[in-house]
């Protein structure tokens, strides 16, 4: 099967690309390097047998159209975006650029070339807003309190609608907070990778507020596997891929300072404003329609992270 993968060379589409290679997909990989990393897709670019094709483009433009009608992919995976929340506040017409009109590119494109399927990366850290329980289930109120979460429910409510109106098929995944090897410790990341940057290199890491609030952290190898299981099920659907466990940054801090033999405490700093206080996907839906679940533990994913930015350090 021929698939593409938009934000191929980022920390999660690099992860996918190998996976879809290693199933025996040929794989194009579209990415415009604004955070994504060529050194991501060392392995898939080593490939000698045609397999893999590399595509420096931005999402937004109208070469991609060119792209995938020449490519004629099957499916399409939709992770490329705009990622920052704060970036969303202070641009958001620029994230909406990006997230809204690039999925709308991506869309069209799909459609002219006969693809069968998108299958997209959406936010489930971000699309329903304050929660009313936990863990969140997919019938919550769809509720977006940042641009960024705005602009993915936007993204989503547009697949919607090229499903039932343009025939094009998609699964829209409500990814949790992920985490793994290959994600940046150093430009726009999440808690995971900043703090194994610091705490390798021996300085002390920042934790925002008093540490209590809480997110569903999980593994990117798990992730990438409910992408894989998407392609042929969970058509029409918003799925949470998550743990459903809440974990509390001061609780991520600890295991990672015991793993590491980090000594200190982190330094304390004022919350940011707006920042949810807690967070948890119900991932019950994926279970059903994925036959998908979380298996690999946080304490086992961390050891795992660390490990590559061990060997990412020299």
């Amino acid at each position: 099967m021929r698939v593409l993968v938009t934000g191929g060379a980022g920390f999660i589409g690099s992860t996918l690309v190998d996976r879809l290679l290693a199933e025996g997909c040929d794989v194009d990989a579209i990415d415009d390097l604004s955070t994504g990393a060529l050194a991501n897709l060392t392995d898939a670019r080593a490939q000698r047998n045609r397999k893999f094709s590399f595509h420096r483009l931005d999402v937004r433009s109208p070469q991609l159209a060119d792209l995938v009608a020449h490519r004629r992919p099957e499916v399409i995976f939709h992770l490329a975006a705009q990622l920052d929340v704060r970036v969303s506040v202070a641009r958001p017409r620029f994230d909406a650029e990006v997230n809204v009109l690039g999925s709308l590119n991506v869309c069209e494109a799909a459609l002219a070339a006969g693809t069968r399927k998108v299958v997209f990366a959406g936010s489930g850290g971000t699309l329903y807003g304050v929660p009313e329980s936990l863990p969140v289930r997919e019938s919550h109120p769809q509720r977006p309190i940042s641009p960024y979460g705005v602009s993915k429910k936007a993204a989503g409510d547009y697949l919607h609608y090229y499903r039932e109106v343009r025939g094009l098929e998609y699964t829209d995944l409500a990814l949790a907070n992920v985490y793994g090897p290959r994600q940046d410790p150093n430009g726009e990341a999440g808690v995971v990778a900043i703090f194994a940057g610091r705490m390798l290199a021996g300085r002390q890491p920042t934790v925002y507020g008093d540490g209590s609030q809480t997110r569903d952290y999980v593994f990117v190898d798990d992730v990438v596997d409910a992408f894989v299981r998407a392609t042929e099920k969970g058509g029409g659907l918003l799925m949470n891929i998550g743990t459903g466990v809440e974990t509390s940054v001061l609780e991520l801090y600890g295991v990672m300072a015991r793993l590491t033999g980090f000594p200190e405490d982190p330094r304390f700093a004022p919350e940011r404003r707006g920042e949810l206080l807690r967070s948890a996907l119900d991932p019950g839906r994926a279970a059903i329609h994925l036959a998908w679940k979380p298996w690999t533990s946080l304490e086992d994913g961390l050891a795992h992270t660390l490990e590559w930015h061990r060997a990412a350090r020299g």
